[in-house]
């Protein structure tokens, strides 16, 4: 089975780029992957200082062992002004080949104003620079508070198709592209 990680880069409770990675999420679990969600607003992170270890951090090691267990990933992010939002630049930081290379992902952003792709972007560098594989299908989300209804469900038709061109698309792509694992980490998973 494969196992995909998703992690949001919103702080903010009742964030619509967590309700944009709960979504992608379950559209995965329909087709049969097994998703589990880094929740960044209940984990304690520091400041990425470019150290080896951050032992006063245990959250750090969980993060860095869940994402290296995983096939691939989904990452979420708020566009703030014009690129990714910085609580999930530092999550991405804490991180390094070891457990990002290889990875197949999956973009979403989510904008307050009209849609456009610099998060997208800069996410797609991001994982292109540590070794990543990006889907070529992405979800950026202009006007959030319209595009999800008072249960956290998508208004429009349209990019609820998208949630599931991107889901097929990522589970495809990682049961492809994601690098076998060894035989004491497949029973571990």
């Amino acid at each position: 089975m494969v196992k995909i990680v998703g992690i949001g880069g919103s702080l903010r409770p009742n964030s619509y780029s967590q309700q944009a990675l709960r979504t992608a999420a379950q559209r995965l679990e329909k087709l049969g992957g097994s998703v589990e969600i880094l929740d960044l607003r209940e984990m304690t992170l520091p400041f990425c200082d470019g150290s080896k270890a951050y032992p006063d951090y245990p959250d750090v090691k969980r993060l860095q062992e869940t994402v290296r267990q995983a096939d691939g990933l989904i990452l979420a992010t708020p566009e703030y002004h014009g690129s990714v939002s910085g609580v999930i630049k530092n999550a991405l930081d804490l991180m390094s080949f070891d457990e990002l290379a290889g990875k197949v992902t999956g973009l979403i952003s989510v904008l307050g104003g009209q849609p456009n792709s610099n998060a997208l972007n800069d996410l797609r560098i991001i994982m292109r620079w540590v070794h990543g594989w990006v889907i070529p299908e992405q979800i950026g989300i202009g006007q959030a508070w319209q595009a999800f209804d008072e249960n956290g469900q998508l208004v429009d038709d349209k990019l609820s198709e998208r949630f599931d061109r991107f889901a097929e698309s990522l589970l495809l792509s990682t049961q492809k592209l994601a690098p076998a694992k060894p035989a004491e980490n497949r029973q571990a998973a």
